[in-house]
């Protein structure tokens, strides 16, 4: 679905007979473009051309990495607009799973509960036997998903699901009360970054009126000058933006809040603080939703407020089981373990996804996911020697306004902070009686000052002196 195309000329502040110790090559602009934009964009018109054009050579355009279309014939692109129907995903999806090799030789797997449980390390070692030997390659394109902990994992996407998740943006905003439809020129999506480096383009979504996207990276090291990346997005004007909350965060610096005015924010990838949400909300005045989900199973639930997120009516099953495997007991926390059906490429059943959570009932009977902790479980060893949830932790930080955090704790017991923004003085305080030790506090100025990427909120090396469950403390 990638590929590069040449940008706009590099920094001119540089010096270009310096070589970046830190250039990775298949970042390099243009470097794999393999696609003309009619086999990108079946469906392209002259209007979408032009608009397309503009982008790639706006004055104050980053040096774009890639260029990615959505692949879709007309059919296709009409297809995308509706959901899978839902009657009968499950006994649907559990048929195509039988004949994974991933299953081969299996008896017994009648029901969903005899399946075993996967994780991402089996899809690391061997993908290939996840995927439905009669699929429909034609429509594979493959994206990539880092992780937080371990390797890299390349997973095959189908590029009407692909196109699909656009839609239920649009699907999640009008139930927020906001009509997003074309409008003019503006940008209709930004998905933005800030790191390093980036895979960086502008698109075209077929289905929306062929109105422009872009991936962007906030990094100013990725802007020819200083005033092009406000400049830039002022131009955009996007309509929604979408990132992970170190991302997020940056659209709050005095030159990025002046220059957009969004219909509304998501957030992903990574836990969204409460005081992070508000302050956001306050600064564009618009909901700001969090999408709870992996690349691997595509979006699970999603919570416009600091609440329980709401499991999505789509095709995604949510079991809660503990270390061994077995289901724990009604509203108890564990890790979650997702069937997801969305994506026809990847088909998986009982995946574990490192989260930790428990299934609560909302008040309309939808169901939730409270004290969510994406990707961490980790419990940390007080000075009495008890163990300390990072939930706990969690409602401490954001309660004296912490934006962002991580928290280590040492094999002696000893912990330290790092804070964006909030009350260094208070979380220190509350730290300390939280957890019977002196907590050492650092506050940074900004989100991304807590690093790049997927920073893990939490970790500790503390051995509890009575051991409680098996596992690792730091998840």
């Amino acid at each position: 679905m990638s590929d590069a195309h040449p940008g706009p000329a590099p920094d001119p502040g540089r010096d270009p007979d310096a070589a970046d110790p830190l250039a990775l090559p298949e970042y390099r602009p243009g470097d794999s473009a393999v696609l003309a934009d009619a086999e990108r964009w079946p469906t392209l018109t002259a209007e979408g051309a032009a608009r397309l054009d503009r982008w790639r050579r706006h004055p104050h355009a980053p040096a774009w990495v890639h260029a990615t279309g959505d692949r879709l014939t007309a059919e296709q692109v009409e297809r995308t607009r509706h959901p899978l129907p839902l009657d009968g995903w499950l006994d649907d999806h559990l048929a195509v799973a039988r004949r994974l090799i991933r299953y081969r030789g299996r008896t017994g797997l009648d029901r969903l509960e005899d399946f075993p449980t996967s994780s991402r390390a089996d899809l690391v070692a061997d993908v290939a036997a996840f995927v439905p030997l009669d699929a429909d390659f034609g429509r594979m394109v493959h994206g990539s998903s880092s992780g937080s902990t371990g390797a890299a994992l390349v997973v095959p996407d189908d590029v009407e699901e692909v196109a699909r998740g656009f839609h239920l943006l649009v699907d999640l905003v009008a139930r927020e009360g906001v009509d997003w439809r074309p409008d003019g020129e503006r940008m209709a999506l930004a998905h933005v970054v800030h790191q390093r480096t980036a895979f960086t383009y502008a698109s075209i979504v077929s289905g929306f009126g062929q109105r422009a996207m872009a991936r962007i990276n906030l990094h100013p090291a990725e802007w020819p000058a200083g005033a092009d990346r406000a400049a830039f997005l002022a131009d955009a004007d996007p309509q929604v933006v979408t990132g992970d909350p170190t991302s997020l965060a940056e659209l709050l610096a005095p030159d990025l809040r002046r220059s957009i005015r969004p219909l509304a924010l998501f957030s992903g990838a990574m836990a969204l603080s409460g005081p992070l949400r508000a302050e956001l909300e306050a600064a564009f005045g618009c909901p700001v939703l969090d999408v709870y989900g992996l690349h691997e199973t595509r979006p699970i639930a999603v919570r416009s407020d600091d609440g329980p997120f709401r499991v999505l009516d789509r095709r995604v099953h949510v079991e809660v089981l503990d270390e061994a495997g077995h289901p724990v007991p009604d509203g108890e926390a564990g890790e979650l373990v997702v069937t997801a059906g969305e994506n026809p490429l990847l088909p998986l059943v009982r995946y574990r996804t490192g989260d930790f959570g428990r299934l609560v009932r909302l008040a309309d009977g939808a169901l939730g996911i409270a004290d969510l902790e994406g990707r961490e479980h980790t419990r940390f060893v007080a000075g009495d020697g008890a163990l300390v949830p990072c939930v706990d932790l969690t409602q401490q930080l954001q309660a004296h306004g912490a934006l962002g955090w991580t928290v280590e704790q040492a094999a002696d017991g000893a912990v330290r902070a790092r804070i964006a923004g909030g009350d260094a003085v208070r979380v220190e305080a509350a730290l300390h009686a939280l957890l019977g030790r002196p907590v050492a506090v650092e506050r940074v100025a900004h989100v991304a000052d807590l690093g790049e990427g997927k920073p893990r909120r939490y970790r500790s090396a503390a051995v509890p002196a009575t051991p409680g469950p098996a596992g690792s403390l730091d998840a």
